[in-house]
């Protein structure tokens, strides 16, 4: 063997070894945390679909390119030298055949490992395509079932484009073959082929038109997955004109593929170009030309009643993308008739109403509850409890290590000894002190509980800030947490880790995580534990890859004392015929999966929260030990199953269009939604408890508003239940189109509209002080609305932000109160319920006797500060409005 071909042997001994022993060191450092998880069966389904995948198309691509060429070396060739243009020499057929035959094979090994490498990434299709399933509902244009969209398609669009990839390649390799022994020359005649190179060409051109037609018949079905302006989907030009065009495309181009094929068999040079111009004529006359012409003259002019049809189509299949269709619309006749007997009967709801926002809520957690530096709260998740007898609303966030502020940063701090985060912090959404801080139900290190919620493992191995690894059990002992006297030490007592039981694995995770440290640390010992993949985003994605999952995990303690995360996961696909798509693509979306994460071993479990999810049962088909069923999760953590806000804001995005069913009004956007924008964002969903309309019990629900489009009063309010036996169930609560109710956007402007206000928050803002104006809350109660925005003082940006006023409106009424009950208490003091044929205003102006002194008292003090205010405005009418109000006020106080 020559120097050379040595020289080119060892490139692709070494292009094959060392990414192969990367490969498998990472593969084997994966399968033992699939070992450590109990998720073995799921990483051999994926590694053997991967490798089967692989093999499939490196082989596929191989053996093609290896039998063209062994075709193109079949034949000798005429000893004509070949010409290399500006080197001015000739090569022999000898010296080109030793040249071409090693850098062919050589090529064919490079794209084989390219399409072998290409094939390992759409293991997901093929498990898909070898698992579908029949969904039972049919596209309304080419009668396929919608399974073959979700899982048919993809296959098929995968094979032609493998094959729209490789057989070009291969015919440019297999030109340049010829060429180079001489069977294909350059000469100042024009080109010559040899008869043999000639007909292996035309071979190669007649399958390549096979493939273009294949793509042509599935553009037909790609079709109804495109858009147009006023819905989505294929519509009456689509229909008339694109997709029979793409049907006789399909058919002729095999045809004029043979045509081609058979020109430059025998040679015809000058008929081989009219196939091909004449299939870029259908195309841009049947694609192109014609659909725009007869969308122009006919489908405009008389655009609803053509495109009816296929409107409809897109509402049916928008509303089934989402899960719209679950989504139960109940009119809701709001009025002005709340009493302080419905406050009363509805106190649970009341006592619920969020008042620490997140951001606020956040930044005093960090100041009070932090501890150390090197301790943060990253993000705060509402949730309900069970708390002393009485169902709460409370915010939880957990207390986590903060790898960039620890003190002294170097390999052992941040992997030996700082290995965990410790304990939570709790409270009530709508407890204040007296300072105008957070109340808690836990607190401090270690868990100090004020309630019966306790809190008996609180170390923090996996969470949202875990750094990315650590190994425990070592020499050195782990930080357990600071006290007074000095700190505390501890060990790993869970089960989650690889264990560091030989050199070999040693040195495996040293080459995975880049540092020798870990094969020659002499802290580490034959029990050490490494632990990885700590977030909890990452940690679910290693086992569950295929899954969308949430961007919020929250935390939940469980009965034992325990703490676990729970984080939801989708399914989603791209591929639902006339569905809308969201910005990224996706047209099906479905919050199928519950993931429940352990928070000291990393212990994890997917539960199938939407068994009729036809993506799940296909994945549940391909991983029959991944899922388990909802049932069995443990009943002190289904009790804190949630609806995600993400999916519900999504769905609510969708729904403000896709409630009109009727095609005509969708068409004209007669009743067209929005979420309502204060500011410059659009509200988000919140979580809240109350009783819904029709219901006996509160519940916990996560509850949005919608405003007509462009205007600002009131059209409707979604709500997801959160509860069992009602999770996952949604109503659309209408209000009646025929009289306005004020949206939150409106509340808003009457708030700065407030001369009382408007000069309270003026005062305070000269005054140095940082006022922050909480979320805006819509919370219906009985048949009426109450909004609650709480307001915040901080002396500056990074100061400590108190809760210090409360701002509640109900109908025309704004008051602003140092908290909760004393603004409901101005509100509705002196309201009874009307009794039989008394008008609601005249039982709200009748005096309630019940109303204690202390209660009355403040209402006039409100009343006079608001009388002052009007007067030195000027206004003089609301002046004497406000003395009739004060003198109402000290009667009843008098008695």
């Amino acid at each position: 063997m020559s120097k050379r071909n040595r020289f080119i042997l060892i490139l692709v001994t070494a292009a094959l070894v060392f990414p192969l022993a990367s490969s498998l060191l990472y593969y084997y450092a994966d399968w033992l945390f699939f070992v450590e998880t109990g998720f073995t069966s799921v990483f051999m389904t994926t590694l053997t679909a991967r490798i089967g995948a692989g093999l499939f198309f490196g082989v596929l691509m191989l053996f093609f390119a290896l039998a063209n060429l062994f075709a193109a070396n079949r034949f000798p060739i005429p000893p004509v030298g070949v010409f290399i243009p500006g080197a001015g020499y000739r090569i022999g057929r000898d010296e080109t055949a030793r040249l071409a035959k090693p850098l062919a094979i050589l090529i064919a090994v490079v794209l084989a490992l390219l399409a072998g490498n290409w094939g390992t990434v759409q293991w997901e299709d093929v498990l898909l395509f070898m698992n579908r399933v029949t969904v039972g509902t049919l596209d309304p244009i080419k009668g396929k079932d919608i399974g073959f969209y979700l899982f048919s398609l993809p296959f098929l669009e995968m094979l032609v484009a493998f094959a729209g990839f490789a057989l070009p390649v291969i015919m440019v390799m297999v030109a340049l073959q010829y060429w180079l022994r001489g069977a294909i020359t350059l000469t100042v005649q024009g080109l010559g082929v040899d008869p043999w190179a000639r007909r292996h060409l035309a071979v190669l051109v007649g399958i390549c038109s096979l493939t273009v037609a294949a793509g042509f018949y599935l553009d037909g079905f790609r079709l109804l997955l495109s858009g147009s302006g006023t819905f989505h989907g294929a519509g009456y030009a689509d229909v008339h004109a694109r997709l029979p065009t793409y049907g006789i495309l399909a058919f002729l181009t095999p045809l004029a593929g043979g045509v081609l094929a058979a020109g430059i068999w025998r040679g015809v040079w000058r008929t081989v170009l009219i196939p091909v111009v004449f299939l870029f004529v259908a195309y841009g006359g049947g694609i192109v030309l014609y659909p725009s012409l007869l969308q122009k003259f006919k489908v405009a002019p008389n655009e609803l009643d053509l495109e009816m049809p296929y409107i409809k189509n897109a509402i049916t299949f928008t509303r089934l993308g989402y899960d719209l269709d679950k989504i139960e619309t109940i009119p809701f006749d709001v009025d002005l008739k709340l009493t302080a007997a419905d406050i009363a009967n509805n106190d649970a709801t009341i006592k619920n109403i969020r008042l620490w926002d997140h951001a606020p809520l956040l930044k005093t957690y960090s100041q009070l509850q932090q501890i150390r530096t090197y301790y943060k709260f990253f993000d705060v998740d509402n949730d309900r409890y069970l708390v002393n007898g009485r169902y709460t609303q409370v915010m939880l966030s957990p207390r986590e290590l903060s790898y960039a502020d620890l003190p002294s940063r170097n390999w052992i701090n941040e992997r030996l000894i700082f290995t965990h985060g410790n304990g939570i912090t709790m409270g009530p959404v709508s407890r204040v002190s007296k300072e105008g801080l957070p109340e808690f139900f836990v607190k401090d290190i270690p868990p100090v509980s004020l309630a019966d919620i306790r809190v008996k493992r609180p170390e923090i191995y996996f969470g949202e800030l875990s750094n990315e690894y650590v190994v425990v059990k070592t020499k050195v002992p782990e930080f357990g947490y600071p006290t007074a006297t000095g700190n505390i030490n501890t060990t790993y007592a869970g089960k989650g880790g690889v264990p560091l039981d030989s050199p070999l694995r040693k040195a495996l995770f040293a080459a995975r995580f880049g540092t020798e440290k870990i094969l020659l640390s002499s802290d580490i010992t034959s029990g050490s534990r490494i632990i990885f993949n700590r977030t909890i985003n990452e940690r679910v994605r290693a086992v569950a890859p295929f899954l969308r999952f949430d961007g919020d995990p929250y935390m939940v303690v469980t009965a034992n004392g325990e703490l676990k995360w729970i984080i939801d996961a989708y399914t989603v696909s791209d591929r639902l015929p006339y569905s809308k798509p969201l910005k990224g693509g996706l047209n099906y979306m479905r919050n199928s999966v519950k993931a429940v994460v352990d928070a000291y071993d990393g212990s994890l479990d997917f539960y199938i929260s939407d068994p009729n999810d036809v993506l799940l049962k296909v994945y549940s088909r391909i991983f029959p030990r991944l899922f388990k069923p909802l049932s069995a999760m443990p009943a002190d953590l289904a009790e804190h199953v949630r609806y995600p806000q993400q999916f519900l804001q999504i769905q609510a995005a969708m729904f403000a269009s896709y409630h009109m069913t009727d095609p005509k009004v969708f068409y004209n956007k007669e009743n067209l939604w929005q979420v309502p924008v204060l500011g410059d964002k659009p509200m988000e969903p919140y979580y809240t408890i109350m009783k819904l309309p029709g219901e006996k019990k509160e519940e916990y629900i996560l509850l949005l508003p919608f405003t007509p489009s462009r205007r600002d009063n009131l059209a409707a309010w979604l709500i997801a239940r959160c509860d069992a036996p009602n999770y996952g169930k949604i109503r659309a609560y209408t209000f009646p189109r025929d009289r306005l109710i004020f949206g939150p956007k409106q509340i808003d402007a009457r708030i700065n509209q407030d001369s009382f206000i408007s000069q309270q928050l003026t005062l305070w803002n000269q005054r140095g002080s940082e006022v922050i104006r909480g979320s805006m809350l819509m919370i219906p109660i009985e048949k009426s609305l109450l909004y609650v925005q709480p307001l915040y003082l901080a002396a500056d940006k990074d100061a400590l932000p108190e809760l210090k006023r409360v701002i509640v409106a109900y109908g025309d009424e704004v008051v602003m109160e140092e908290n909760l009950e004393l603004a409901l208490q101005r509100l509705f003091g002196g309201r009874k319920a009307a009794p039989a044929g008394v008008p609601a205003t005249a039982a709200a102006a009748s005096p309630d006797m019940a109303a204690s002194p202390s209660a009355l008292a403040k209402e006039a003090m409100g009343i006079y500060e608001k009388a002052i205010t009007l007067q030195r405005q000027g206004d003089w009418a609301g002046y004497g409005d406000e003395l009739k109000k004060l003198g109402e006020v000290l009667k009843r106080m008098a008695r």
